[in-house]
């Protein structure tokens, strides 16, 4: 599972003009899931991402997390991150994780963001058009693998 995170004073999605989900305040997260992900998975990076220190104290410092900040996380599921580009001009998805796995550790991972103690997690649309605006604080934007992790 791979994750993209950045810091935001405020992230949304929308598809087919509507908004989907937003923060206010918080973390966008671009979220994809290999094919080879598991539950467990899921579980860690939630833990990560909702513990993970990259907000300001009030010396400067990194040293809070979106949970000591009482920030929102929007989470958008997003494949191209599974993407490997080692051979020739185009992207290939094979390592990506089937729709219908995707979205279960989506929700998966949404779940876990709750049960973390996250205040509020919004969702962009699986498998949408979306586009996503967000203004990035700092910026802060980190890479989160958990193959690294193994």
């Amino acid at each position: 599972m791979k994750a993209v995170i950045q810091r935001v004073k405020e992230a949304c999605v929308t598809c087919g003009g509507k908004t989907a989900g937003r923060s206010d305040g918080g973390l966008l997260v671009l979220l994809g899931v290999d094919r080879e992900d598991t539950y467990a998975q899921a579980k860690t990076m939630a833990e990560k991402i909702a513990n993970i220190r990259i907000f300001d104290d009030e010396n400067g410092k990194l040293n809070l997390s979106v949970l000591d900040i009482a920030g929102s996380v929007l989470a958008v599921s997003n494949f191209t991150l599974c993407a490997d580009v080692s051979h020739g001009r185009r992207p290939s998805f094979a390592a990506a994780a089937a729709p219908e796995w995707a979205l279960e550790l989506y929700d998966a991972f949404c779940d876990e963001l709750l049960q973390c103690g996250v205040k509020k997690v919004e969702k962009g649309v699986f498998g949408g058009d979306m586009q996503v605006s967000l203004v990035n604080d700092g910026p802060v934007t980190l890479f989160l693998d958990t193959a690294f992790w193994k």
